[in-house]
């Protein structure tokens, strides 16, 4: 399996670890797959916030209008509703959370509703700092695993 480091940096934007995964011989996607959460399984604090520069807030379009963009609004649109007390409420609690942790609030929102993001943002706001930064870090795994199955399973 030929491995691009721009393909993998639209999955996780984390330079070590698409560079690990980059050098490794992995034959298979299970194997990708293990190597990427092996690879990513203790990120630094510096690596979480690199990932997330490249995320929009919850809610937002991200820039641009390449994979990771393509990734982004994929992800978030089945989190999208009308309803603007919902969307005012996400945004006031993207701010607290921003506030309070000092970088953008991340989950994997594939698969999730606008109301279960909201809970979860609102639970996570009770987190410590440290707790917090290993939520983060399962939340930029569980992306990155997705996104890698949409990019070699549609090669």
């Amino acid at each position: 399996m030929t491995l691009d480091r721009d393909q993998l940096l639209d999955c996780l934007r984390i330079r070590r670890w698409a560079d690990e995964l980059v050098g490794q011989k992995l034959d298979t996607l299970e194997a990708l797959l293990e190597a990427s959460e092996a690879s990513a399984a203790h990120l630094t604090e510096a690596e979480v916030d690199e990932a997330l520069a490249a995320h929009p807030r919850i809610g937002e379009r991200a820039a641009g209008e390449g994979r990771e963009a393509r990734f982004s609004a994929s992800e978030q649109a089945a989190s999208q509703s009308p309803d603007a007390g919902l969307a005012d409420r996400l945004a006031a609690g993207n701010a607290a959370y921003e506030e309070r942790f000092g970088r953008v609030f991340l989950i994997r929102a594939a698969g999730r509703s606008r109301e279960e993001i909201l809970a979860e943002l609102e639970r996570r706001l009770t987190n410590d700092p440290l707790t917090e930064l290993n939520e983060t870090s399962e939340q930029l795994r569980q992306i990155a695993a997705g996104r890698i199955r949409a990019t070699w399973e549609n090669r």
